[in-house]
């Protein structure tokens, strides 16, 4: 106990009283008289004598003194305000010294000593005034001095316990004893411990000045679980509260495991408000053998509303190189949220003078937008846009864009769509589409595209019932597209060139189709369709005799062409099961069920010859060698039409297996079902009006899903019934009447994809959400098979989120926790005889944690064909507790760094790091 407080119960001798009913009923009586005329207890119960054991609480409202020695009670004091003449003065009275009803109890008793003014509470007491809630073993109130000691109690062994507990608002102080005033609310606490937004400080004696500022002497503070025995804490000499805010402190030094260390600040600053706020983010450094020493991703975040943010963030290079990053996050809950960033960065290699010396720029946009389905369901808006320099990713050096160096293309998409409510409903929509190859730096944009349709119009149904036959069946309705199409390369993006060989043009279609059943078993469907194109970008085409060439001209201005077609098909529905077990028999596979859906369609598409039209081509004499055809619409958006007449069957086949199994799970009676052959599917067709090859190759795909749906399985391959020559061209003769086989592969593909893990149910990865929307904004893969991004620095980014805590024994669980992701493709092909592969690789994924602390990840692949391994990242996390540490290594590729990382996991703490980046020589 503190000495300060020693005094206050050294005085005071407990005696047990004696159920005397006389004495009782006397003590009661004159303690009624003597608050009626000298003290002014407000409680109409009297507290002069000691309380019985067990009895409990009682309610007080304590004195309340006026300007003169008489004190009166509370009842008396009501009346004389009622009727005092200063009333309406314009001096207001002096306020009541309490403000409102202290409320008290005790297990073993509680009692007021009249001459001292104390009320003593004693075992689990407790004290209530406003917002303050006071606990603790014992409790003394002092009304004489305005004073609140409490302290602790020893127990039966000698322990103390029922240390004070103080309560105010959202803070908690548990301190070992403490002295309050319930005057100025100020308090002197001794050995506190208290806990704020995550932070557990403990003082030696700590100072509350009022709600608001708490001073502390002999601070120690930190973040660890265990908070008797820390892994680590800072030591302050002095300090400055403001709980829910800040603590502003004096030097502060770094203890790990109470061992000093040679970390040392003059002062330091720990903003605890409970919102998000603006503040510094400090960079991670490194150095690279081409640019120099680096700080990357250092910046300023602002915390402009609950709903809007925005983090400024910039790389900086000792030869002059230097990035920025802009990172928007918005949300309106059940209205919208989305993130914007943009990236800029200007590489220099080298330095000037050098012959390897070369200075370039890129850039990145991103923007992603959604919108909550609830807030407008007529209307939708969306976006997804991923657009800048085609090489960006594959010169960015910052590691947050490692999962995207391996990405070909870039696309992006913003949409607003609106749905008109009616009969029949109207739907539209705009839509702007970007997409990008990076390896040719070829960029096609739609700005935009308009579509409107017009719902299904049956005009011969019965109002009432259902629709019967291929009369009542026959519906019509209406749709239009048009564009705005852009075709440029990077140089020329968002320049004025880019709009020069701009394409505009629109289609109107009318479809109509009907649909019946034939003979119970066959759904018959007849279609037909009628489309006008307008354009305003056309072509002429003649031949210039004087320099031998084929001229061709761009015409604009307003130009249509019309298109019809017929086609109609019939299908049915066959159904065969195979059982492999009798009555009373429980064998392992039950059964298996064959669905085959077999088709056969015929279509028809006029030749629309008058739209084209002829040129000659004249020697040097003037005479004509030859006419050649072109149609005005070439050069169109939407091409030109068809000018040979086709008319085919065509020929397809689904399939689809599947069995039945005895379910291992004992309990249940019923067979499990399973998927043997999913989508089995044949298609091919013949046309009539072909002169030669009239059989169009035979295309087969098809997939599965095995390992209780783990793995997913999908083929391909093409049959060509044609031979070819002794040149590998196609002629129109029967490979199989050319000595061949029935049909010629021309082509074929396998894909898997396996993911599993030691659980065998949950096949998510370790990445984190952040991490996986990073990676899916810039065009990656949902998984980690070309790496993670990653960044160490920003807890965003971090892969470690909140675990479940497993019980564990004293020796590791032999079952190693682990998870693997596999994608495995290869291609074959021979169209002209190369019976090559054309492609063949297996890339892969994974995590293992070798213990409950150590976790080691790989994502790589290889190239079968090349014999090489493909872009390769290793991961190594280490929980450190209160700490993390974190490697990253790519070993090969233009790409190969190393960035290690060890700092605090708390968000107050988080810029209390050290993280190295190093890409190493490039001789290594």
């Amino acid at each position: 106990m503190n000495s300060n407080i020693e005094p206050y119960f050294s005085k005071n001798t407990y005696k047990t009283l004696h159920t005397n009913r006389i004495h009782i009923l006397f003590a009661l009586s004159f303690t009624v008289f003597i608050n009626t005329f000298s003290f002014a207890q407000v409680e109409s119960e009297d507290k002069s004598i000691e309380v019985p054991v067990n009895k409990e609480t009682k309610t007080v409202i304590p004195p309340t003194k006026l300007n003169d020695s008489i004190v009166l009670p509370a009842e008396q004091l009501l009346t004389l305000k009622e009727s005092d003449s200063t009333e309406n003065d314009s001096i207001k009275p002096k306020p009541a010294l309490l403000q409102a009803t202290v409320s008290y109890k005790a297990t073993d008793y509680n009692a007021f000593n009249r001459k001292e003014q104390k009320m003593y509470l004693y075992n689990e007491a407790e004290v209530n005034y406003t917002d303050m809630e006071i606990t603790a073993g014992s409790i003394i109130i002092d009304y004489s001095k305005d004073l609140i000691y409490a302290t602790g109690i020893k127990d039966s062994i000698g322990e103390y316990s029922q240390r004070p507990v103080f309560k105010q608002a959202d803070n908690v102080i548990e301190p070992d004893s403490m002295i309050f005033n319930f005057k100025n609310k100020k308090a002197i606490i001794f050995n506190s411990n208290t806990e704020q937004d995550g932070m557990k400080i403990r003082s030696e004696r700590s100072k509350k000045e009022n709600d608001s500022v708490y001073f502390l002497n002999k601070m120690r503070i930190t973040t660890a679980e265990n908070e008797e025995d820390p892994e680590y804490y800072f030591l302050i000499d002095k300090a400055k509260l403001v709980p829910n805010k800040k603590i502003v402190a004096s030097s502060a030094q770094m203890f790990i495991y109470n061992v000093p260390t040679p970390i040392i600040v003059p002062f330091a600053f720990f903003p605890l408000s409970k919102k998000q706020t603006s503040g510094v983010i400090f960079p991670s450094f490194g150095e690279q053998n081409d640019r120099g020493y680096f700080l990357q991703n250092g910046g300023y975040y602002f915390a402009i509303s609950d709903y809007v943010d925005l983090a400024v963030l910039g790389d900086y290079y000792t030869n002059g190189s230097y990035g920025l990053r802009l990172e928007n996050n918005y949300k309106k809950r059940y209205k919208y949220n989305g993130r914007l960033g943009f990236r800029y960065e200007n590489l220099i290699t080298s330095e000037r003078g050098f012959p390897e010396y070369a200075k370039s720029t890129v850039y990145n946009l991103r923007w992603s937008h959604s919108q909550d389905s609830k807030s407008n369901p007529s209307s939708r808006f969306s976006a997804s846009v991923n657009l800048g320099s085609s090489n960006y990713y594959q010169q960015s050096q910052n590691q947050v864009n490692t999962a995207s160096f391996l990405n070909n293309t870039l696309a992006s998409s913003v949409s607003y769509s609106k749905t008109f409510d009616g009969e029949p409903q109207v739907n539209m929509s705009l839509t702007a589409t970007h997409s990008q190859n990076t390896q040719t730096e070829e960029i096609n944009l739609t700005l935009p595209t308009l579509q409107a349709s017009v719902g299904r119009i049956y005009p011969f149904a019965p109002k009432v019932g259902s629709k019967k036959g291929i009369i009542q069946n026959i519906n019509l309705q209406y749709s239009v597209r048009g564009e705005n199409r852009i075709q440029t390369t990077d140089s020329l993006f968002f320049k004025s060139e880019m709009f020069d060989d701009a394409q505009i043009g629109m289609k109107h279609s009318i479809p109509i189709t009907t649909n019946f059943k034939v003979f119970n078993y066959f759904s018959v469907s007849a279609n037909a369709s009628f489309d006008e194109a307008w354009t305003l970008n056309t072509i002429d085409r003649y031949y210039d005799s004087e320099t031998s060439q084929t001229v061709t001209e761009d015409l604009n201005g307003f130009d249509a062409y019309r298109t019809y077609n017929f086609g109609a098909s019939i299908g049915t529905t066959v159904y065969g099961q195979f059982n492999f077990e009798s009555e009373g028999e429980d064998k392992k596979i039950k059964a298996i069920r064959h669905v085959m859906r077999p088709s056969i369609s015929y279509n028809i598409n006029p030749a629309f010859d008058k739209y084209y039209d002829s040129y000659e081509v004249t020697d040097i004499d003037g005479e004509t060698i030859r006419e050649d055809e072109f149609s005005r619409f070439e050069g169109s958006l939407f091409g030109a039409p068809n000018k040979t007449y086709s008319s085919s069957i065509g020929l397809s086949l689904s399939n689809n297996i599947e069995a039945k199994v005895r379910d291992k799970d004992s309990t249940k009676t019923e067979a499990k079902k399973i998927v043997l052959l999913n989508n089995l599917n044949f298609s091919t067709s013949y046309n009539l009006a072909g002169d030669s090859l009239r059989f169009s190759p035979v295309r087969m795909s098809g997939g599965t899903q095995l390992f209780d749906n783990k793995m997913n399985v999908n083929f391909g391959a093409t049959l060509d019934p044609y031979a070819l020559d002794n040149n590998n061209t196609k002629i129109d003769e029967f490979n199989l009447i050319n000595g061949g086989s029935l049909f010629r592969l021309t082509s074929a593909n396998l894909t898997l994809g396996y993911s599993l893990n030691s659980k065998g149910n949950d096949n998510k990865s370790k990445t984190s959400d952040r991490s996986r929307t990073e990676t899916l904004d810039s065009g990656g893969r949902d998984d980690d098979l070309f790496g993670r991004s990653q960044d160490f620095a920003d807890q965003r980014y971090d892969e470690d989120d909140e675990k479940e805590e497993e019980e564990l024994g004293d020796l590791y669980n032999y079952s190693v926790p682990w998870n693997l992701r596999l994608a495995y493709a290869v291609n074959y092909s021979n169209a002209q005889r190369q019976d090559e592969i054309s492609s063949h690789s297996l890339m892969f994924s994974g995590d293992i944690e070798v213990s409950p602390k150590w976790s080691i990840g790989a994502s790589s692949g290889y190239d079968f064909k090349n014999q090489g391994f493909s872009y390769t990242q290793l991961r190594f996390a280490r929980d450190l507790l209160s700490w993390r540490m974190n490697f990253s290594w790519i070993p090969f590729s233009s790409r190969s760094s190393w960035n290690f990382f060890i700092g605090i996991k708390s968000s107050i703490l988080k810029d209390l790091k050290y993280e190295k980046r190093l890409k190493p020589d490039q001789g290594l």
